[in-house]
This record gives C-alpha cells, structure tokens and sequence, in this order.
C-alpha cells in the first residue's frame, strides 16, 4: 500500500514538473511570436515561477525577463518609426525584465550535481542589460519621463537600476562610468532632494564632488541638504571647500559669511573675507559683501568705500548701488529720530530739512538698481516710500502702477 502511495505521488509530482515546464515553453513561444501575447505569456511563466518544481531553475527567470525584453523591443521598434507608444508600459516592461534577469543569472551561476558552474543564459542575459544601460531610449528616457512628470520616486529607482550595472559582477567592469553615468547620478540626486529624500541626496552628491560634473551645483545643492538636516558642522565644511574650488564664486563665501554673522562670529567672517580679497582683489562681489559687513558694524564710512570699489570693478552690480542708498537711507532716518527729540520749532525744521536732503541722495542709487534689475521689487518699493516722503508725486504715481503690475 505504502508502495502504491509513493508511487501515485510521483507520478502526479512528475505531472505536475511536465506541465509547469510546458508553461515555460508556452510562455516563451507566446512572447517570440511574430505577433506576441505578452499579457498571455505573462500569466503561463507566472505559474512557473510560483511552482515548487520550476521556481528554483533559471530558465524560468530566464523566460520571465525574456517577455519583458521582447516588449520593451516591440516598444523601441514603435519609437524609432516615431509611432506612438506608452512610455510607461516600456519602462516597466525594463524594470521587470531586469530583476528576472538577475535572478536568472544568480541561479544560472549555480553549480550542478556534479559540483561544476555550467552557466547557459548568463551571457545572452549580459547583453540584454547592456542595452538597457547603453541604449538612451531605455532607461534613461523612462527615468527622464518619470522626473518630468515629478514622479521623483519612481525616476530614482529606475535611475538606480541604471547606476548599478556597470557594477554587476557580471559585467567584469567593462562599461566604463563616463559623463552620461555622472550626469545620470546628479540627476538621481537632484530627484532624492525633490523626494526630500536627504541622506540618499547627501551620499550621492558627496559621491559626485569630485567626478567633474556640473561641480559647483553639487556643492551648493549638498549644502542645502546639510541646512534641511541642520548639520552646520558638514554645511560649513561644504562651504569652505566650495569656495576653495570656486573662489571667484560669490555665493560660497556669502553663505559662510551669513553663517559667521548669524552666529555672532562677525570677526571670523572679516578675516575670512579680507583673505579672499587678498587672493581675489578684482571681484565686485566681495567687496559688495564687505560693504554689508561693514555697515552690519556701524563702519558707515568703510562700507560707502566698499560699495564704491564694488563698483568700479563692476559698473552693473544692482546691490551695491543698493547698498549705497540704503547708507544714506539709514542715516537720513536716524537723522529724524533726532530731530523729533528737538523740542525748538526753528531748529526741529532745519534738522528735518538736513535729513531730507539726505534722503534726497539715496534716490538715485535705488533708481540706478531698479534700472539695472526691474524685477527686483523691494527697490521698486523703497523708491515708493522716497517719494512719497519727498512729495514727488509724478514719480510715486508712476513706481505704484510699476508695482502693482509686478
């Protein structure tokens, strides 16, 4: 009886092994067909891969990818006619064939009874994932669709998928990591910082600082990574080594700068600041930046020289006209606090009088930055309130209407 039962067993096993490797077959005639079923083969190799006597061999996963591959072709074959096709279908088609083709590879490198590596689809599977890697209407236009569309998730993993196969063993680092690769990974980094994914956003771009692609963006995007995770001590760093690779890069050392004076250490943010005019005496913009700082001092006199500097070096410099309007601007308005102390009528006149045509001197300086910069509207309005004070009613009228538009 015993005998009977084990027999039955094995015959129904063996039954069952038949059928699912017929499914295999079935599956993979389906997606080689001329006009292929991929939906049909989909659902035979489905069974395959959930069955005990089929899911541990690789020419299931083998087939399983090959359905995939053979859609994203028929897709790309559309795409190269310019006939319309589903960006979306294709690149999932590319994301699912490739994880069965890992799997694949992985099984097919297994030894067999005999103890010996015999590997049958592994090769075939390599090329395959080359195109996907080398082909730009592969992954890299469904990455690029996905982060148009600001799916910034899904661009990153299929992104990911691209940064990971010149790293496949299989591979035996024969796909060079060239400038498409750089810029394939600054585009992931720039999706994990929209997908407020910070420390993803923070390795790849510090893996990127020193791979020559788009350079001084990756140090300014890792800096506001730091600030979002208020790590000051790795902002500040990133600061400092920006402005060492950029130092005719303003940006870098008003960050650092805002940071000293923010923090109260305004002496650190002069000597760091007087050392970058001693390397780089010719850029406006420190001296536009020390001017503020001076001002921030009370330095009235060193900041108006400052601003002036700044503008001899660069005649078109919006803020440092600016800035000058805002010296006599602030001194005019001290210039009122005092005289409102006054209590004689003739003398609170003539101190008004002085503080007015003060004021007068800050007009033109706030209208050459609003000529150089007519989008900025903060000049826009601060000429507002100078002619308003100064009953240039012509001009007020004609600043408010400018305003209003904006």
């Amino acid at each position: 009886m015993k005998k009977l039962i084990l027999s039955l067993f094995l015959v129904i096993s063996f039954t069952f092994s038949f059928a699912q490797k017929s499914n295999i077959s079935k599956a993979k005639n389906k997606a080689l067909m001329e006009n292929p079923d991929f939906a049909g083969a989909r659902e035979l190799i489905n069974l395959a891969l959930k069955d005990s006597t089929t899911s541990d061999l690789a020419e299931t996963w083998y087939v399983a990818g090959l359905i995939g591959n053979k859609e994203n072709d028929a897709l790309y074959a559309k795409a190269l006619i310019k006939q319309p096709y589903d960006v979306d279908v294709k690149g999932k088609a590319i994301l699912e064939s490739y994880a069965y083709f890992l799997k694949a590879a992985k099984l097919d490198s297994m030894p067999d009874k005999k103890g010996k590596v015999k590997p049958k689809y592994t090769k075939e599977i390599k090329e395959k994932i080359k195109e996907y890697y080398t082909l730009q209407q592969n992954l890299i236009a469904y990455g690029a669709s996905q982060f148009d569309k600001k799916d910034y998730d899904g661009a990153i993993k299929t992104f990911q998928v691209f940064l990971e196969i010149p790293k496949l063993p299989m591979m035996n680092n024969e796909i060079p990591m060239d400038s498409t690769y750089n810029m394939i990974m600054y585009y992931t980094a720039v999706a994990a910082t929209n997908a407020k994914k910070t420390d993803l956003a923070i390795s790849l771009y510090n893996d990127l600082k020193d791979k020559n692609y788009e350079t001084k963006a990756v140090y300014q995007l890792l800096y506001q990574e730091y600030v979002t995770k208020n790590d000051t001590v790795n902002f500040v760093k990133t600061l400092k080594e920006g402005f060492e690779k950029f130092p005719s890069e303003a940006w870098f050392l008003q960050n650092l700068i805002n940071y000293f004076i923010y923090s109260g250490k305004t002496a650190e943010a002069l000597v760091y600041l007087n050392t970058a005019i001693e390397r780089e005496p010719n850029i406006a913009q420190y001296r536009y930046v020390k001017g503020n700082l001076d001002e921030s001092q009370g330095n009235i006199d060193s900041a108006l020289v400052s601003f002036d500097k700044a503008l001899q070096l660069d005649p078109t410099l919006a803020e440092a006209y600016a800035g000058k309007g805002r010296l006599y601007y602030n001194k005019a308005v001290k210039m009122v606090e005092s005289a409102n102390e006054i209590k004689d009528v003739k003398t609170y006149n003539a101190a008004l009088k002085k503080a007015e045509d003060v004021f007068k001197q800050s007009v033109p300086f706030f209208q050459k930055a609003a000529e150089l910069k007519p989008k900025e509207i903060e000049y826009k309005k601060t000429l507002k309130t100078l002619y308003y004070r100064l009953k240039m009613d012509a001009d007020y009228e004609a600043i408010s209407k400018e305003i209003d538009a904006m």
